[in-house]
């Protein structure tokens, strides 16, 4: 344990660093450049990876599907660009 947090509370901080992925890859991708675009998908995908690992402990299952669903297009996204 970190500082004498749970396994569970832990996890639970997860969302700050999926909410800072997710706005960091929304900047990328509007960007004009395409290799910060290309950039933005790939970090989209890894905030979905985030909030699927939060929505697992939070049993948030809407949560995941739409970030499931959001993977699909961001990975399209990333391969289009």
């Amino acid at each position: 344990m970190i500082s004498g947090l749970q396994p569970a509370e832990l996890l639970d901080l997860l969302q700050w660093p999926a909410m800072i992925t997710t706005i960091a890859a929304a900047w990328l991708v509007a960007s004009k450049q395409a290799d910060r675009r290309h950039c933005g998908f790939w970090l989209f995908i890894l905030s979905n990876v985030l909030w699927i690992a939060w929505g697992v402990q939070a049993a948030a299952p809407a949560l995941i599907a739409m970030q499931l669903g959001l993977a699909a297009m961001n990975i399209r996204g990333a391969i289009k660009t």
